[in-house]
């Protein structure tokens, strides 16, 4: 699944395109032939595009929003006239053209325009944890949020809850705890405020990066690495599936205490 850096990647290359235009072509798969935005977006300028987590807004005139979430195999791409697009065009959800470029949505879990005040009450939106990639954390309502979860579950675990803090997925999950020399089978319960902490001020660095650059732009110290010496003290990598979900944790079980 698509996280945060790469969300907020999307983000900086479609806002150039979109932001102060009104889009010249608007096109929605079929699944979305009676919601009519294309009459509904006509003539609105679009005024910001934005991210939280796992979750893209593009916002336009008149307060509608454009709320994506990628889910697992969704995607955006923009490209210029002529460019052959990254995925066929049946999987294209939605298409904006404008001035001779493609921004394009393909697959997601959601996709959906709606009135700015849905977005601020949306119970799904509501419950979010902080964002990873806001300019500055919410050191005190991550950590609030840990304290008040299931403290029984491994601190890997945890990082993936949403609600705790939001835009950390499987890939940063593992690189948090590397960087931060922590075991991410150790229940919440014996990981202190501090360490908590490091591991989201260890992630953040990296993940900037890469919502700068691009998710390519980022080499993975351990994740996807099991069976490989670890750089930092040269045991094996090891890999197993953890919390309910049973997501691959990669760490060094030789480095990670």
């Amino acid at each position: 699944m698509p996280e945060g850096d790469t969300i907020r990647w999307h983000a900086n290359r479609i806002a150039p395109v979109l932001v102060g235009r009104e889009p010249d072509r608007i096109e929605t798969h079929e699944r979305f032939s009676l919601d009519r935005w294309h009459e509904r977006l006509a003539g609105r300028t679009a005024n910001a595009v934005d991210t939280h987590g796992k979750h893209l807004f593009i916002r336009f005139d008149g307060g509608l929003t454009l709320h994506s979430h990628l889910g697992m195999v969704g995607s955006w791409g923009v490209y210029a006239s002529g460019r052959r697009w990254g995925r066929p065009r049946r999987r294209a959800w939605l298409v904006f053209g404008v001035d001779g470029t493609d921004v394009v949505q393909f697959d997601g879990s959601t996709l959906e325009l709606v009135t700015d005040g849905r977005t601020r009450f949306d119970q799904r939106l509501a419950a979010l944890g902080p964002d990873v990639l806001a300019d500055e954390f919410d050191s005190d309502r991550f950590l609030r949020r840990l304290r008040e979860s299931d403290r029984t579950r491994g601190i890997g675990d945890a990082l993936l809850d949403q609600t705790i803090v939001a835009g950390i997925g499987n890939m940063w999950k593992a690189e948090a705890c590397w960087d931060s020399m922590i075991d991410p089978w150790r229940k919440v319960t014996s990981v202190s405020a501090a360490e908590a902490l490091t591991l989201i001020e260890a992630v953040r660095p990296r993940m900037f990066e890469s919502a700068e650059h691009g998710p390519r732009a980022i080499t993975p110290r351990v994740y996807r690495l099991n069976g490989r010496p670890c750089t930092r003290c040269g045991s094996v990598i090891s890999s197993l599936g953890q919390g309910d979900d049973n997501r691959t944790t990669f760490w060094c079980p030789g480095c990670q205490l």
